[in-house]
């Protein structure tokens, strides 16, 4: 039964996707967040066995490492860095909100919480990166399994009302009361959807091609053989087994990125998204409900002030430094919500010409929220409050 299971978790995006290209819905909604919804509702009506619960931390554990490489193999730093300058600087404005955001936090309960500096780790890491970061850096500094449930059922739920004021009402907000200046250009530019976007299932048509396919099976192959020197990696170093692991996981894959024959692979981030929504999916059908009976207020107050504590401190910054509001908007949709996010809001914003910039610093993102998060963790730890 179990198995069995775990074939359907496998299984489950493919349908999504499907649906996604034939109803205007699920497209506006998205494919992450139908996972999330999906996967909430899945976890919380005691559908699943008890002896399921082991495989769906393997599940989340082997995901996320697996598409991490996958991702970040398509990564062309050298063409992002000429076509999204203005991202670039504004994604720094991200991650230096919610860097002050969380310092201010740890200022607060830091000297009455013990764990204060994991939820720390935590929130830059899946502020800057996105859900499969908290996964890494959960594994990596020793976050118990229920105080990560609880983080991640309140990540879950804050995340949903932020993405429901950022496809609504965000522009509004920031172009009157905080007087950034509307976006310039061109907004429905002609961009190739399977460079920016991998939620259309356009993107993944030609897949099963024998030129195709043999190429992608080669890169997954060496997705696993960079978590297994990683992982034999991380073992050598007592103390931070899983900490090594990650961040070799993160630097080996970005380092291949610039090898060109393996970053030109193609359908690599579509196949590495489509490992996310499994990872979104288990993730969400961990999530419990009850826990908001009993609220935990130190982790919910980490959760919602570096959300929207660093969305405000970034709608700041990107007013002093001339930033305009579908960008920095984009941009941190990007940060807090991750890359799939990012198709969603692009297309409430009627400005498809903000996806690159977008997905961009969103996998920029994706490379450096490990090594933000565990370094957070690790600075504060040692600080003396």
């Amino acid at each position: 039964m179990n198995i069995l299971i775990a074939i359907l978790f496998v299984l489950f995006p493919a349908p999504i996707i499907w649906l996604n290209n034939r109803f205007k819905v699920v497209e506006k909604i998205g494919i992450v967040l139908i996972c999330y919804i999906l996967g909430i509702v899945v976890g919380n009506i005691g559908i699943l066995p008890e002896s399921f619960a082991g495989i769906q931390t393997t599940m989340q554990d082997v995901s996320v490492c697996l598409a991490l490489p996958l991702i970040l193999f398509s990564l062309d730093i050298k063409k992002w860095l000429k076509t999204a300058k203005k991202g670039i600087l504004c994604m720094l404005l991200a991650v230096a909100s919610i860097a002050i955001v969380v310092f201010v936090l740890q200022l607060i309960f830091g000297a009455k919480n013990p764990e204060a500096s994991k939820y720390a780790g935590l929130a830059i890491g899946v502020y800057t990166g996105g859900t499969p970061n908290i996964a890494s850096i959960k594994t990596a500094i020793g976050v118990d399994e229920s105080t990560y449930t609880i983080f991640n059922t309140y990540d879950m739920v804050v995340s949903i009302g932020y993405m429901l004021i950022v496809t609504s009402s965000a522009r509004k907000i920031f172009e009157k009361v905080f007087k950034l200046k509307p976006f310039e250009g061109e907004k429905n530019i002609s961009i190739d959807s399977e460079e920016v976007s991998n939620e259309s299932e356009s993107s993944y048509k030609g897949i099963f091609k024998r030129d195709v396919f043999g190429k992608l099976c080669l890169a997954f192959l060496l997705s696993a053989a960079i978590v297994g020197v990683s992982y034999i990696t991380g073992t050598l170093v007592k103390g931070y087994e899983t900490a090594i692991t990650m961040l070799m996981i993160t630097t080996l894959s970005i380092a291949c990125s610039f090898i060109k024959p393996i970053r030109t692979i193609k359908k690599t981030s579509q196949l590495g998204m489509y490992i996310i929504y499994i990872f979104c999916f288990t993730v969400a059908t961990m999530s419990d409900l009850s826990k908001l009976i009993h609220i935990n207020y130190t982790i919910l107050a980490y959760v919602v002030f570096s959300i929207f504590g660093s969305m405000i401190l970034h709608a700041i910054l990107c007013k002093m430094a001339k930033i305009d509001s579908d960008t920095m908007i984009i941009t941190s949709v990007s940060a807090i919500c991750s890359p799939p996010f990012v198709p969603v809001v692009a297309t409430s914003l009627k400005n498809n010409a903000a996806l690159v910039s977008g997905l961009a610093t969103g996998i920029i993102g994706y490379a450096i929220g490990n090594y933000l998060g565990i370094g957070t963790y690790w600075l504060f730890e040692r600080l003396p409050f």
